[in-house]
């Protein structure tokens, strides 16, 4: 473990943690858009829309694991970067048993305010139907989608990515084999999209628990060693939190978007679901490399070696923007002939092409941003990632829709999101540059002392 995060060439180290992550994104990305595309062969506009409405329930379920999961694997990647194996592996224990907890019980919130959350995701009585199938089966699979998040970023801690993305492979390729047999011949439409998703997160979580107990030395499942003192519980929460919110912010900027368009027609609506799960082929790539980062930038932090943590964190920053700029490029010219792969709809091919076009414009911003928001996670900046996390498609977001809404009407809704992007952007270099300013400070007080 020593050797590839204090000792291997900065490239090597990077990619040995990022690429499995990576590749476990693209499989979750080709999942995405087959089961996209499998929704949408059903040429059932309002069942599209339907389980469109529901994509911030996901956002939801997988924000409530990245408590437990960004949170514990920011504080253990530092605690191993000190050393202090011990605590980790009483914090990674923590983790994975608080979130079987924290499932169960969001289940059983989730099923009893079913209606209220459904219309509050913008349902209509032509939609309903459909958004209830997905949101009940999603909702009874809470807790191992929940748990599922939990060891997969904390074997990375220990570097083993290559294992992390095995258990997620195992869970998404059942998952896409599922997806239209229990969608077409089982005739259980939106309700069998949902439950091929429940049944191969719920493989995945078992699955990595299993490698997590195989493989790492420090991160634990006995639950024996669960019980940690509010210090560290507080510790995981600072940044899982944050963390958490970003994902939130996901499912708030998504329902937002959907709320305004619904007065545009269910064609707009449908559109931006597809567009949006076009869109993720940039983004899973893009936080895949940031988030497989994440472990060599948190244990460098921890070992206070500052020369290597800097040139990290530009490396990351060159990969980021570099793969975002080239692959936004390649999608706005083919928009029309990718939109058209889901609905034949002309109606729906106008509008996505248009949505998907605006939205890569500031695609290498978003890849700044991934990097400035996990390069506060893994340091432990509590404040600047909460900023961060509530910035990009929460606060800026609603400002730039509100506003833009109300000057320019359908355009505007469309061109919050980038321009959300750029100052989202601004802030993150602003916050950046002072953590590393703050930390030039530190080291120059503690060579005077001496």
């Amino acid at each position: 473990m020593e050797e590839l995060f204090e000792h291997a060439p900065i490239p090597r180290a990077y990619f040995k943690l990022a690429l499995p992550v990576v590749l476990a994104m693209v499989a979750s990305m080709i999942y995405n858009l087959a089961d996209t595309f499998f929704v949408s062969q059903t040429q059932n506009t309002n069942l599209v829309a339907g389980v469109a409405l529901c994509t911030p329930l996901f956002s939801l379920l997988i924000a409530i694991g990245d408590i437990f999961g960004l949170g514990g694997s920011s504080l253990i990647s530092r605690l191993l970067g000190e050393k202090a194996y011990t605590t980790g592996r009483r914090v990674s224990s923590f983790c994975l048993h608080g979130a079987v907890v924290i499932g169960l019980i969001t289940t059983v919130v989730l099923l009893v305010f079913m209606r209220p959350f459904l219309y509050l995701l913008g349902a209509t009585s032509a939609t309903y139907p459909y958004a209830r199938d997905f949101y009940r089966i999603m909702a009874l699979g809470a807790m191992p989608i929940i748990v599922s998040i939990v060891p997969g970023n904390l074997i990375r801690t220990e570097g083993f990515a290559a294992q992390s993305m095995a258990g997620t492979l195992v869970g998404t390729v059942i998952t896409i084999i599922l997806d239209p047999i229990l969608i077409f011949p089982a005739g259980l439409g939106a309700a069998g999209a949902a439950l091929a998703t429940v049944i191969g997160y719920t493989i995945s979580a078992i699955t990595l628990v299993y490698l997590t107990k195989r493989y790492c030395q420090v991160i634990s499942i006995d639950a024996r060693l669960s019980k940690i003192s509010w210090a560290w519980i507080l510790q995981v929460l600072a940044i899982g939190i944050p963390g958490s919110i970003t994902n939130l912010m996901q499912a708030f900027g998504t329902t937002v978007l959907n709320r305004y368009l619904i007065a545009f027609g269910p064609t707009k609506v449908a559109a931006m679901g597809i567009v949006l799960k076009v869109y993720m082929i940039i983004m899973l790539v893009m936080v895949g490399f940031a988030f497989g980062a994440q472990p060599l930038i948190g244990y460098t932090y921890g070992a206070k070696n500052m020369a290597r943590f800097k040139k990290i964190l530009h490396f990351d920053l060159l990969v980021e923007v570099g793969y975002a700029l080239i692959l936004a490029v390649i999608l706005m010219i083919l928009a029309p002939q990718i939109i058209g792969l889901f609905l034949h709809s002309q109606a729906v091919i106008t509008a996505g092409t248009y949505m998907l076009r605006v939205f890569l414009v500031t695609t290498p911003f978003v890849g700044a941003v991934l990097v400035y928001t996990t390069v506060f996670q893994s340091t432990g900046k509590a404040i600047g990632a909460f900023i961060m996390s509530i910035a990009r498609q929460g606060v800026v977001f609603y400002l730039a829709i509100v506003l833009g809404a109300r000057l320019i009407g359908y355009h505007g809704i469309i061109w919050a999101q980038p321009i959300a992007d750029v100052l989202t952007c601004a802030i993150g270099w602003g916050l950046a540059r002072g953590l590393l300013n703050s930390r030039k400070s530190t080291e120059a007080s503690l060579r005077n002392e001496n």
